[in-house]
């Protein structure tokens, strides 16, 4: 039976806890002491340590934790209080009007046990499996503070992911592990300073949760696999600001119908990826001013199958030593490859997609992160990597701009991989693409597939050593001005640019930056419309070359 202190008079451990809160004056800690633990007062602060946590890290004080957040609601809403101290805990399920307060040298740290843990009621099946704090139908939740939240992962890793990874449907994953958070249709949601680490599974799990918003939370998670950061799925007007995530797999996933989304003022490294979304109707969503560093996986990532995607800006945002670094695939067909009759009848689309102010450097190959302490398994389609816009058969990726945006290549791409023309129709991963291919991909700057509406301006591409590789390619293109655009060449290369079988592209104020063999190899007998108005084209060796058919009079030159 839980020890309850019942009377007005706080022990000397209970009141420091206490007057641990931030900005709490002497006036104010005066009045918290003299209230009773359960008192009817939205202001009222309910320490745990009242409750029975000894916070000595070897005690578990799941019950005593858990009654103090049952009283907090009881009396319609106030603070919970972690004070100073290491206070082991299982599952444990946050309530309405509820701020849970971790003092600066407060810890809340996960059971190292399995049977400390339960699934969250009320949380849907096959997002939950087992969890450490959670919420589910809850209103006006807040965590925060200066202290931790720890998950303590490390005694749940076994080797194994979740195995949910493209073509493996989570066969022989391990799903029996905690994830740290998981929300599911709460609204008014704010997590504040706070840091987490060591997650078992992801770090926070929003399910269908509406009005987040997320300040100065720092993350550090790369005890185990699968260690996402934020992942949402169909959330409803998120904001997150503010905030450091240091993560071993996607830092911030946004699956299902996510919309009215911000993202701002962020650091981010990961394995993986940093935003990555599929599926549902994904809209609305705005992402700026993010440092990204050490990422491999693609930092921005878009894989979709059948999806109804729009109105997403990704801009101010530099990226230092990353692959990807940006991927969108696209093959409006379900996972499996056939078209999903769950889903709407209207055809899936992408659309409406703008980057600006991107500054990138793109290395050759992952580089393990020496935090992490097992393999990451490296896929050959990460080498050599560029910026790749990839539809399928009659679906197109739609209104796609990048306006300055200048990224630095490692180089080092090969013959064999600009030979490529007749490139695998996979959607699902950018690398997944290029893991056919020798090497990687057969541009060193941007290759992009099934584009109708594509907008380059003062777009600059460059890289180190040397390359074999065109900048750019464009197969099947439909509707493109490439304004200001600059790029380096090679005499390794048969051209700087390559056009397949596209239509209606004008490129106006080209710069060539070193010399080259080529300006344009034009191919296939489909292109139709293409114009090149003016630039300094002075270290191309020859203006153009033309292959399969193609012909001189689908071109307009003029210099």
């Amino acid at each position: 039976m839980i020890n309850k202190e019942s009377s007005d008079h706080l022990s000397r451990r209970a009141w420091i806890g206490r007057v641990t809160v931030p900005a709490l004056t002497v006036a104010g800690a005066a009045m918290i002491s003299a209230r009773v633990p359960g008192a009817e007062s939205k202001s009222s602060t309910f320490s745990v340590v009242d409750y029975g946590a000894k916070g000595d890290g070897k005690t578990l004080d799941t019950l005593a934790i858990q009654a103090a957040i049952d009283a907090c609601s009881l009396a319609k809403g106030g603070t919970v209080l972690i004070p100073t101290g290491d206070f082991l805990s299982g599952t444990l399920q946050l309530k309405s009007d509820v701020t849970l307060h971790l003092s600066a040298g407060g810890r809340l740290l996960g059971s190292p046990r399995r049977a400390d843990y339960t699934a969250g009621k009320g949380v849907p099946s096959g997002n939950g499996n087992i969890v450490f704090l959670y919420a589910v139908n809850v209103a006006r939740l807040s965590i925060e503070g200066k202290g931790t939240i720890d998950g303590n992962g490390l005694a749940f890793y076994n080797g194994k992911g979740d195995n949910t990874g493209p073509g493996q449907n989570g066969v022989d994953g391990n799903f029996d592990r905690p994830h740290l958070f998981i929300f599911h249709q709460c609204t008014e949601l704010r997590l504040h300073d706070v840091f987490l680490q060591a997650s078992a599974y992801h770090g926070i799990r929003l399910l269908q949760c509406k009005q987040v918003y997320i300040d100065g939370v720092r993350i550090y998670s790369r005890v185990n696999k699968n260690n996402d950061g934020f992942h949402f799925f169909s959330c409803q007007y998120v904001h997150i600001a503010n905030c450091d995530v240091q993560c071993q797999d996607d830092a911030c996933a946004l699956f299902g119908s996510n919309q009215f989304v911000t993202i701002t003022n962020c650091s981010f490294s990961t394995r993986w990826s940093i935003f990555r979304f599929g599926g549902g109707e994904s809209q609305n969503i705005a992402i700026s001013n993010c440092l990204i560093y050490d990422t491999y996986g693609c930092p921005i990532k878009i894989s979709a199958g059948r999806a109804s995607i729009e109105n997403f800006s990704f801009s101010n945002i530099i990226m230092k030593n990353v692959t990807g670094p940006i991927g969108i695939g696209f093959s409006g067909k379900s996972n499996n490859g056939n078209l999903n009759t769950n889903q709407p009848a209207t055809k899936p689309y992408i659309r409406n997609v703008s980057f600006n102010g991107i500054r990138a450097s793109v290395i050759a190959q992952p580089v393990p992160h020496p935090d992490i302490h097992f393999d990451l398994n490296y896929k050959e389609g990460e080498k050599n990597s560029c910026i790749t816009l990839n539809g399928m058969d009659d679906h197109y990726l739609e209104n796609i701009s990048f306006t300055d945006v200048h990224v630095k290549y490692a180089g080092g791409g090969t013959a064999a991989q600009a030979d490529k023309r007749d490139v695998p129709k996979v959607a699902a991963e950018y690398f997944g693409v290029w893991d056919t291919t020798p090497g990687g991909p057969p541009a060193y700057g941007l290759y992009a597939r099934n584009v109708k509406g594509l907008t380059l301006q003062n777009v600059r591409f460059e890289f180190e050593g040397d390359d074999a590789r065109p900048a750019i390619v464009f197969d099947n293109v439909q509707d493109a001005a490439i304004n200001g655009l600059s790029v380096q060449g090679s005499m390794n290369a048969e051209s700087l640019l390559r056009v397949m079988n596209s239509k209606d592209l004008l490129f106006t104020a080209i710069r060539v930056l070193t010399p080259c063999q080529a300006l344009l190899s034009l191919e296939g007998a489909s292109n139709d419309g293409i114009a090149i108005d003016g630039g300094d084209l002075r270290k191309a060796k020859k203006q153009v070359i033309y292959r399969d058919g193609a012909q001189q009079k689908t071109l307009k030159l003029r210099v």
